[in-house]
């Protein structure tokens, strides 16, 4: 028997294939056979994506200590309109208090 390879995915990939659940224009069932994914998998993405959605409103102590932020709206637009893929996303840099 051959060892079959485990696949990677990114979390940019997990993102959008959680994003895509949640607009729920597609079944489950749909987006599992476009993305080449188990279903289960996009309802955990879909269920950590929700889990950590209040993560990106939180203090800003928290924010400062992540490095350059990436602008969601553009991310979505973006990877939800057009189908491009997260990592075409512009990062932004992240300001520090002194110069907000």
């Amino acid at each position: 028997m051959t060892k079959r390879v485990r696949r990677n995915h990114s979390p940019a990939f997990k993102a959008k294939v959680a994003l895509a659940a949640l607009k729920g224009e597609k079944t489950l069932v749909e987006l599992a056979q476009q993305f080449n994914v188990h279903v289960n998998q996009i309802t955990q993405w879909k269920a950590q994506l929700l889990q950590g959605a209040a993560g990106v409103f939180g203090s800003e102590a928290k924010a400062g200590s992540m490095g350059p932020t990436v602008d969601m709206t553009l991310c979505m637009s973006q990877s939800l309109d057009n189908a491009i893929a997260l990592p075409t996303c512009q990062r932004q840099e992240q300001k520090t208090p002194r110069e907000a």
